[in-house]
């Protein structure tokens, strides 16, 4: 599938207007950040890394025009509002009865003191959504930016997952629900994954047996009025509802979700036992759920070459403080990312990434 000529014009200066580029011939052809000292590096903070990335701008263009082509007008609004500013909406109530009501039902840890991240003032988020990592420290698309990373990759999973359904069996998914739930998948990674001093990020809970962007992402859009069938089907990017363990993950994280939300579960789906959804269950889901495993390959690409590189930054650039080799890290992993960089190491050895390396950062 080739990316349509609107979400083509501004992703990227080499393009002809009258092209149908593939977002794979895009991305090859981007950029990278300017080259900068290691000095240079170290006073930048992660959002200036990630804002000063051409491969996050070019993520950030193929999200926003994925959720403008969306038919569902008041969806894409919702969804691109999120993009202009992920503040936790959700966050502007007291937390002591929602934690409370969360035990009542067993839906979070009997130890835990609270339910949301510190939000300082909820009517702005930590940092925008196009800095956040995608993930948390060590793990997927970790460093800034990522979470951009991330998203252009599940949601053109999910439009090209469509796309094959309908080509090979003759499914005609909503688009709205399968595309749309992968756009809000990861919401509130801003607010969970926000940026600490050291350059790495803030350590995630677990809420209803689960990380807890997942709950917190999937209350926001009920909250933000998302339709139930987007809401459904945002919730089985964990998970799915083929088996009862399965159905029992899902309407356990639409239940919590409601709690938080204020909202009635019994309006998104979750049948009355509380265990599972009502039925016919929609295949939207399913599709959220497969096009949400790129972290099953990036998660050890980031580890293996952040391995490697901080040997690099040891030897070639004399770094050793704990806080500037994540910053080193952080600037390369913006530019090239950590799939890119492994799959150059894999096949060149510990060479061809130092020849990334000097590509972006210099004594």
């Amino acid at each position: 599938m080739t990316i349509s000529r609107r979400s083509l014009m501004g992703l990227t200066a080499a393009a002809a207007a009258s092209s149908l580029m593939p977002l794979t011939e895009a991305l090859a052809k981007t950029p990278l950040a300017d080259r900068r000292t290691v000095a240079e590096v170290l006073a930048m903070r992660p959002e200036d890394m990630a804002l000063a990335s051409p491969r996050i701008a070019l993520c950030r263009r193929f999200l926003t025009q994925a959720a403008k082509e969306l038919t569902d007008a008041s969806l894409s609004r919702t969804i691109l509002s999120i993009f202009e500013n992920p503040a936790p909406k959700i966050a502007a109530q007291k937390d002591a009865p929602l934690l409370a009501k969360l035990k009542a039902e067993n839906l979070i840890d009997a130890a835990r003191t609270s339910v949301q991240p510190p939000a300082g003032n909820p009517k702005r988020s930590p940092q925008p959504f196009w800095t956040a990592p995608g993930s948390g420290w060590k793990s997927h698309h970790a460093y800034p930016g990522g979470l951009a990373v991330h998203c252009a990759v599940n949601v053109l999973s999910a439009q090209r997952l469509c796309d094959t359904y309908k080509e090979a069996t003759g499914l005609v998914l909503d688009r709205n629900a399968a595309v749309g739930g992968e756009l809000l998948h990861d919401l509130h990674k801003p607010w969970v994954f926000a940026w600490q001093k050291d350059h790495t990020c803030r350590k995630e809970e677990t809420l209803a047996k689960t990380g807890e962007h997942h709950v917190l992402s999937i209350a926001e859009s009920m909250k933000r009025g998302v339709p139930a069938k987007v809401c459904v089907a945002q919730a089985c990017a964990h998970e799915v509802p083929g088996t009862p363990a399965g159905e029992a993950l899902v309407a356990g994280w639409l239940r919590a979700a409601a709690v938080i939300a204020g909202k009635d579960p019994s309006e998104y789906g979750v049948a009355e036992n509380g265990a599972s959804l009502v039925r016919p269950i929609a295949l939207e889901g399913f599709v959220v759920h497969l096009a949400d495993h790129d972290f099953v390959a990036v998660g050890p690409s980031c580890q293996w070459t952040a391995a490697e590189l901080r040997t690099i930054f040891r030897e070639k650039y004399g770094v050793t403080a704990e806080k500037d080799l994540n910053a080193l890290r952080n600037y390369v992993f913006a530019n090239f990312t950590a799939m890119r960089l492994y799959g150059r190491y894999a096949v060149g050895g510990k060479k061809a990434l130092e020849d990334c390396v000097d590509k972006l950062i210099k004594l």
